[in-house]
């Protein structure tokens, strides 16, 4: 275990994450989810091929000998993603991630029960505490006149839920993927998954389809990049600690999350 090196890698994950998520708030208003997620998941995949090909280990990128896990984590993982982006479109970008750290919790009950880890009180406290201040903050939105409009407030109640829906699913993804880094590699992981995800949203495109302008284009190339990048060192983190001790620093990602909705990502979207 080097806890130095995980911590690390989660919060250079957390910051790449907060970005894309950005990203998707500032682009949900006019592209539709299902292509949000197939241009952040398309284009993840060439830095990953990129990094283990100037490494010497893109075999490992494609090879897995846990066909079925890394198809049960991308199940999870389209999940969680749909829900999430669709979140994003329909609520503040800092609301959102609030209610989503919901995730940090339920990993740790599942890494205790699932993985059997030792989750010792200073973590369920760091946890608790941390997941005790969402609450806190989200308090003023839990009443239906801090939006304008009957409109606004139904968005803001279905991406609630939402977001809450993806909190579950991105804890079960921390737990398969803590369970795949036993057998597979990074590269493979996160290869799996992004093609996985990438196939759910090119199933959506023949229906729903926003053609981008230059700018648009070049912020769904940089959320792929950025989640792929982000997803290498999230993975990665998972090997050098316990999902219980890697999971309290997703909170990290609100502070993030708070500064760039405050840089113009944190508008209400049209009712």
């Amino acid at each position: 275990m080097n806890l130095f090196k995980a911590i690390g890698l989660k919060l250079l994950s957390a910051l790449l994450f907060a970005a894309l998520s950005a990203f998707v708030r500032q682009l949900g208003d006019t592209v539709p989810v299902g292509q949000l997620v197939f241009f952040r998941s398309i284009f993840a995949i060439p830095p990953v091929l990129l990094i283990y090909a100037y490494r010497g280990e893109l075999a490992s990128a494609v090879y897995t000998s846990r066909p079925f896990g890394q198809l049960g984590r991308g199940a999870l993982s389209v999940a969680g993603m749909f829900s999430n982006f669709s979140a994003l479109t329909r609520l503040p970008l800092a609301d959102a991630t609030a209610i989503s750290f919901a995730s940090p919790l339920i990993t740790v009950a599942l890494a205790a029960v699932v993985l059997k880890e030792k989750v010792r009180i200073y973590r369920w406290s760091a946890v608790l505490v941390g997941f005790g201040g969402v609450i806190v903050m989200l308090i003023p939105h839990f009443d239906a006149k801090h939006y304008a409009g009957a409109g606004a407030a139904a968005a803001a109640t279905v991406g609630s839920m939402l977001a809450l829906f993806s909190a579950f699913c991105n804890a079960g993804t921390v737990i398969q993927t803590r369970r795949l880094t036993q057998s597979e590699t990074t590269s493979s992981i996160v290869f799996y998954f992004s093609s996985v995800t990438a196939l759910a949203g090119a199933v959506t495109l023949p229906f729903a389809w926003h053609a981008p302008t230059g700018p648009e284009l070049a912020m769904l190339i940089s959320m792929g990049v950025c989640g792929g990048v982000a997803h290498i060192f999230l993975t990665e983190s998972y090997r050098h600690a316990t999902a219980s001790v890697i999971a309290p620093f997703d909170y990290t990602s609100m502070l993030w999350a708070l500064l760039l909705g405050y840089w113009g990502f944190s508008e209400l979207p049209s009712a």
